[in-house]
């Protein structure tokens, strides 16, 4: 297969094309034709031997990708060949084929391209962990970001705005202030023009910024710190500069500010369930159109190398992407269809079906299509376990269930699957001019099917009835089914109660 391969440390323009072999998945790997990937600035910093992790050369940098499963090994469940699924790899996305641990692979969402899917992991994930679970960031305050026309500063920029913050973004160039303002900065600074500090003070009238995002590091770390305010939040993210910055001691001391280091790398390995919500939230944006990439440029695999020359001298704005191969339309989602009715059960619907409240009792009969997968995971099983006091050992026990229940693998609640009905409603329908909506009970509830540790489930539903309630409400019964992946039976099948307002 062809690789855009790095023999020796240095910079970009040191890399090579050669054909190589093939990788070969291990038990707990798989192995994906790899369609597009991501370039990142970790790509510029491992190639030259200074990033965290250091692999053995020869190697391929591109540590994001996109495409379609090829083989997995014996003991992943969760995955097949065939699935579009997006990766962490760390390394080896410059190339027609990589290898990566099967819980660094996610299925992409059915709406989404591979160009898309190959550049908004690292972006997204670096910066809403960093804004919601490093920050706390809250509706009203100010952020700064510097570098706010990189991938992950364009991304804090967007998400700032849409967690309700007012954003002052931190640029070079007009050019880059620009695309900023395009994604909803409400202040734009050019720091290679103006003076930080002293735009800074004028902007927030010297009250200082609540959230600093720094991903540039160098000369303008300790103005923006020392420009922060009382009890603010400084995120230290990356060094694009190549400048690590020495900060005085006594200036969070004076501040009450705190400095807060941002690894969405380790996060995501470490609190694997809170980075799965996360990712969850995320696409929920990018379906409702909240959030969108933006596209810098797309290269070749050829250009792999000239991609990353551009991001060492700083001329990506927003993300670059390599195309590693060509692919059919058919690989990307197919059509819409306009009719919801004419749609198989297994096609999945990428937006809710929006229903007008008015109109909800000629729905009567009525499918709602299906969901997106959802991996239920031994973290999620554990916490329900927790959270019920129902601590049974074919629930929590990994090892014994290893070695003694079918299959090897611990079992979910029958009331955890059934709890994910409420989740998977939401999925599917938007009731348009209802102010509540309250899912209060389930009739006729079974389970045919134990859900076990790493499966993947999804839900079908179907109006079946819909009642007067007092009080001008509506009550609204919707047939659920819950499927699990490569299960011919349901694990679950109900009728989940709603009361509309």
């Amino acid at each position: 297969m062809k690789a855009v391969v790095c023999k020796a440390f240095g910079i970009p323009k040191s890399l090579v094309m050669e054909e190589i072999s093939s990788p070969i998945a291990k038990p707990d790997e798989v192995v994906i034709n790899v369609f597009a990937c991501g370039v990142n600035f970790p790509d510029l910093l491992i190639i030259q031997n200074k990033y965290q992790f250091k692999p053995d050369l020869p190697f391929s940098p591109g540590g994001e990708v996109s495409g379609i499963i090829e083989t997995v090994g014996d003991k992943v469940n969760h995955l097949k060949a065939g699935d579009r699924v997006v990766a962490l790899c760390g390394w080896g996305g410059f190339a027609e084929q990589v290898v990566v641990k099967a819980n660094r692979v996610f299925p992409m969402p059915p709406e989404m391209d591979f160009i898309n899917g190959a550049c908004t992991l690292y972006t997204y994930g670096t910066s809403y962990h960093a804004l919601k679970d490093r920050a706390q960031l809250k509706s009203g305050e100010t952020l700064l970001v510097l570098g706010a026309a990189g991938g992950v500063g364009l991304a804090a920029v967007e998400l700032g705005k849409v967690m309700g913050a007012t954003v002052i973004a931190a640029a070079s160039s007009k050019e880059k202030l620009n695309t900023c303002k395009e994604k909803g900065a409400d202040h734009l600074i050019n720091y290679s023009e103006e003076d930080l500090r002293a735009r800074l003070k004028e902007i927030t009238q010297e009250k200082g910024v609540d959230v600093i995002y720094d991903a540039v590091g160098g000369k303008l770390a300790e103005q923006a710190l020392r420009s922060i305010a009382w009890k603010g939040r400084y995120l230290v993210v990356g060094f694009t500069t190549g400048e690590i910055p020495q900060f005085p001691a006594n200036l969070p001391l004076l501040k009450g500010c705190s400095i807060v280091g941002v690894f969405w790398g380790s996060f995501a390995e470490r609190e694997p369930q809170q980075s799965l919500q996360n990712l969850g939230e995320l696409l929920s944006w990018m379906k409702s159109g909240k959030i969108k990439q933006h596209i810098h440029k797309v290269y070749s695999l050829e250009e792999a190398p000239q991609a990353l020359e551009d991001l060492m001298n700083r001329k990506v704005i927003g993300k670059a992407v390599v195309k590693i191969r060509s692919w059919k339309e058919e690989a990307v989602p197919s059509p819409k269809v306009d009719s919801v009715k004419e749609r198989k059960i297994d096609q999945i619907i990428a937006k809710p079906l929006k229903i007008k409240l008015t109109d909800i009792k000629k729905q009567v009969g009525q499918t709602l299509g299906v969901s997106d997968w959802f991996t239920v995971t031994q973290d999620i099983i554990n916490e329900f376990a927790h959270a019920t006091q129902d601590n049974q050992w074919i629930h929590v026990d990994v090892d014994r269930a290893k070695a003694q229940m079918p299959g090897g693998k611990t079992i979910a609640h029958g009331y955890l699957t059934m709890s994910l009905a409420a989740k998977f409603f939401y999925e599917l329908i938007e009731i348009e001019g209802a102010r509540t909506a309250i899912n209060y009970g389930l009739n006729k509830a079974r389970f045919p099917v134990a859900v076990q540790s790493g499966s993947r489930i999804r839900m079908t539903g179907k109006i079946v009835n819909v009642e007067d309630m007092p009080n001008n409400g509506i009550k609204l019964f919707v047939e659920c089914t819950i499927q699990i992946e490569g299960e011919e039976k349901p694990a679950f099948v109900g009728e989940l109660l709603t009361a509309l307002y």
